[in-house]
């Protein structure tokens, strides 16, 4: 592999801090974009070839798949912290044993989903009150995700590890390789030979496959960077409770997020099929908005890692903040563009006008929140990298649990009125602004007090 090359590892520790952020955000972010066309993917496609009712099951099933997910989350970013640090210090084999046992993890992991996902399904979907109309195509699709996890988790790790290194054109060029498939594939399966939901479900499981091939393949084919040993895939009990160690509380977090988001849905259950459909769209078109705020984020924790293992913290509170304002800066464009385009763009997903003008409405009161979430993806990402992952989970805990889910039943119940017997459904989204801006003051306090400073691995 040459050194020159656009898929070798990046080394973080020198330059304008910035840049580097920048140069190794931009194609994570065309990444994040790619994997979030997964998703819009399938949304478009069941909308407009099945109907309003498939386009809310599968944003219906969004809540427990993420909860189900939170194993790979937490490997993922222990590994991304432990990889990023060792790499820095130029220690090959600590660097090896990290990402053997990272490997060893995810098919743990996946083997549980596999067994436990198909089994709770149902039940839970039942028990968050799933109308009729849509918890059988909800099911399947879950079920046959789950039965494909191995894919996609595989990927999410070995993709995890690739940027850790520096290298984040590489998951880029997989993971659009794996989009234009999942794309062609949801036409032949729904829009062909019409096997509705389960076709998307299906289409995204192969995808997932090619993508963490490839990103395999290409670990094995980095010699003068790791050792990739058989050896090495045999758990060691210092890498592997490290790696659970740093990234529990991350999985945590997400599992608390996945929870929250899942009493919540038993909530916007209550407003019936035509909004869930329209906080399906919402969600869709939030994803691509969130992009710049997750992208740098992770660019962050990369940064951070490098830099700490370098011994250089100086460098890396200069990056928190200039990569924090560019991040900014990207989401008021995005949030403008929003603004003026927002009726095209949800009329993307359907046709119906009326859904149109409500999910339109609803993305109108998140707008400030999406600057808000710029400022706790960004400096969480710093803390992270730095090996404070608990601080983050903290505040995720705070905001989810304590602020958001009260917040959003108390909203909803005193907009009760005879002709709004559910409450005001935008109450929703207004909770989650309030949740969103407080999130982001809290994790600037937390910045500056500086905890974070202490965690690095030994």
């Amino acid at each position: 592999m040459k050194k020159n090359s656009i898929f070798a590892p990046v080394d973080m520790t020198e330059g304008q801090p910035v840049k580097q952020i920048v140069k190794f955000t931009i194609p994570m972010l065309l990444g994040n974009v790619a994997q979030q066309l997964y998703n819009t993917a399938d949304s478009i496609i069941v909308g407009r070839f099945v109907g309003d009712n498939a386009l809310a099951a599968v944003g219906s099933a969004g809540p427990l798949l993420n909860l189900m997910l939170v194993l790979f989350m937490g490997i993922a970013v222990g590994a991304s912290i432990m990889v990023s640090q060792y790499f820095g210090a130029r220690k090959r084999e600590e660097l090896s044993k990290t990402i053997g046992a990272s490997i060893t993890l995810t098919a743990i992991a996946s083997l549980f989903i596999m067994i436990v996902g198909p089994l709770i399904t149902r039940p839970i979907l039942e028990l968050l009150g799933t109308p009729d109309s849509i918890i059988d195509w909800c099911t399947s699709y879950l079920w046959i995700i789950f039965i494909g996890i191995l894919g996609g988790g595989f990927y999410n790790i070995m993709s995890g590890i690739l940027r850790g290194l520096g290298d984040s054109v590489s998951a880029l060029i997989y993971l659009l390789v794996a989009t234009v498939l999942n794309i062609a594939l949801d036409l032949v399966f729904v829009a062909y030979l019409g096997l509705g939901v389960s076709g998307v479900a299906l289409a995204t499981v192969l995808a997932q496959f090619v993508s963490a091939f490839l990103s395999m393949r290409k670990l094995t084919q980095m010699s003068d960077v790791f050792d990739f040993k058989k050896e090495y895939l045999i758990p060691d009990k210092y890498y592997t409770g490290s790696l659970i160690k740093l990234g529990l509380p991350s999985g945590v977090t997400q599992a608390i997020f996945s929870m929250s988001m899942i009493v919540v849905q038993n909530l916007t259950n209550t407003f019936g099929a035509q909004y869930i459909a329209a906080n399906v769209i919402v969600m869709r078109v939030d994803g691509f908005v969130m992009l710049p705020a997750f992208s740098f984020g992770s660019a962050m924790t990369t940064f951070a890692g490098q830099n700490i293992g370098a011994g250089k913290m100086e460098r890396v509170e200069k990056g928190a903040t200039s990569g924090t304002l560019a991040a900014m800066g990207i989401s008021a464009v995005l949030s403008l563009l929003i603004l003026i385009f927002g009726r095209f763009i949800m009329s993307i997903f359907t046709s119906t006008e009326e859904l149109i003008t409500l999910s339109y409405n609803m993305m109108r009161i998140l707008i400030i929140g999406y600057i808000a979430m710029e400022v706790t993806q960004c400096l969480s990402g710093i803390m992270r990298g730095a090996g404070d992952t608990t601080t983050p989970m903290w505040i995720s805990m705070f905001s989810s649990i304590i602020m958001r889910v009260p917040m959003a039943y108390i909203f909803v119940n005193l907009t009760k009125t005879p002709e709004l017997p559910q409450g005001n459904c935008y109450m929703m989204q207004l909770s989650m602004l309030v949740t969103w801006t407080l999130g982001a003051f809290i994790t600037f306090v937390m910045y500056k007090v500086g905890r974070w400073k202490t965690k690095a691995i030994k």
